[in-house]
């Protein structure tokens, strides 16, 4: 007994900025991680097929996310609760699901499978200047010359990734301007999470975080599994529960979405919002070396011209929130929802 407590006085004593950067180093790899997963599952076919095909390590994944929120969260889904949501809460709830739950996450780990991980870590950092336009032209939010130079850096970063791509990418012909398709779904999979997350913050911030992020995961869960079956046939989980996936699935689940969420939580609860901000920024900067470290992939002369533009937007953003956050905002004045999409708005794609 005397050890336990003892044991729950050491993890009080972390800071929540040591929580913060165990989980970023998790997000920031998973991308990396999910390729080297589909990579192991290719040299292990049953049949024809790939156990750990994306779709497989999605949909299992969301449901190792789900049953970590729902141990979390779960006392947040009472009838006081519920009753105070609205049929104009669940419909905005409802497009955040189908547009961050299910679109934006099955675009990604699509565009995983035709392009290089580091083209999706850094063309998905189109998410923040989007959803700050959207916030100043819909939201009429005010924001300071930093961050205005901030996006408009990472957003001439991110063109400059597209409009550059690798000779041995798949290309689309879009008028004359040939694209990376693979680019294109993680463009398009940036907006669908920059639209959500405009929606979440005009109807939805005062949203328990538990029954926003449960209801999200489930729902988008079960959504991307029948736009998958519709589209590519029943067969396509057919080895959902091979026990080849689930052995690395485990691994995956455990670390990337039980200790990334646990790190991730526990860091927020004990961190400022500009704090967490910061360390959530770096999360490209680290999912680019684990993509050399894991999958030995080297950044193309595009990517180092367009992530330099991207970390300098970065740093711009940053120190525009910097000042807002001394003006104005202490992070116990804003709800659980609210400090969520601040943050992972800088983060981009976290494994699930």
């Amino acid at each position: 007994m005397t050890r336990v407590k003892r044991q729950h006085r050491l993890t009080h004593k972390i800071p929540g900025q040591i929580y913060l950067w165990l989980a970023i180093l998790i997000f920031g790899a998973s991308s990396a991680v999910t390729r080297k997963l589909t990579e192991i599952g290719a040299h292990h076919l049953i049949g024809d097929r790939n156990p750990i095909s994306l779709c497989n390590v999605l949909f299992v994944g969301n449901l190792c996310a789900l049953m970590v929120l729902i141990a979390i969260y779960w006392r947040q889904w009472n009838q006081t609760n519920l009753r105070q949501l609205s049929k104009r809460d669940w419909i905005s709830l409802t497009i955040v699901a189908i547009l961050s739950g299910a679109l934006a996450p099955g675009l990604i780990f699509q565009a995983l499978a035709i392009t290089g991980v580091n083209n999706v870590v850094l063309i998905s950092r189109l998410e923040p200047p989007l959803t700050l336009a959207f916030s100043v032209w819909l939201l009429r939010e005010r924001v300071n010359k930093w961050e205005i130079g901030g996006a408009i850096a990472a957003f001439i970063g991110v063109s400059l990734t597209i409009l550059l791509p690798s000779p041995d990418t798949p290309m689309m012909n879009m008028g004359g301007l040939k694209l990376g398709l693979g680019e294109i779904l993680t463009a398009v999979g940036a907006l669908a999470v920059a639209i959500s997350t405009i929606i979440g913050k005009k109807y939805l911030s005062q949203i328990p975080l538990g029954i926003y992020t449960i209801f999200r995961t489930a729902l988008g869960t079960v959504i991307f599994f029948f736009i998958a079956l519709g589209l590519y046939g029943q067969e396509h989980f057919i080895d959902v529960f091979s026990p080849f996936l689930w052995q690395w699935m485990l691994v995956y689940g455990f670390v990337i979405v039980v200790l990334g969420q646990s790190f991730w939580i526990k860091g927020l609860r004990s961190s400022t919002v500009s704090t967490a901000s910061l360390i959530g920024s770096f999360t490209p900067i680290i999912g680019i070396i684990a993509a050399f470290l894991i999958l030995n992939e080297t950044p193309s002369m595009a990517q180092y011209l367009g992530g330099s533009l991207i970390l300098a937007g970065i740093f711009l953003s940053q120190l525009g929130m910097q000042r807002q956050n001394s003006r104005r905002i202490a992070s116990r004045n804003l709800s659980s929802m609210q400090v969520e999409q601040q943050i992972e708005m800088g983060m981009g794609f976290k494994g699930l």
